[in-house]
């Protein structure tokens, strides 16, 4: 597991945060944008609808979605919430 998929690593003792989430999906390139898509799944499957974590975590997906486009990679989803 790398330490981008370990919540341990990521948010501290606190758990994961709204920031951990914008750091994670912040320096995204269409190259490497569907990967870290699928680790923010992963990240906020746990949290439930309406958690500001799972909140931001889905706007990070929709504009990690939006920025693969342009590489014309495949969009294998890993079927969490969407």
């Amino acid at each position: 597991m790398s330490e981008a998929e370990n919540p341990e690593l990521l948010g501290g003792p606190q758990g994961i945060t709204v920031e951990d989430i914008r750091a994670l999906a912040g320096p995204a390139t269409p190259h490497f944008s569907l990967q870290i898509r699928n680790r923010i799944k992963r990240l906020i499957e746990p949290f439930p609808p309406g958690n500001p974590v799972r909140l931001e975590g889905e706007r990070q997906i929709a504009r990690l979605e939006k920025i693969s486009d342009a590489s014309g990679e495949s969009r294998h989803t890993l079927g969490i919430g969407h």
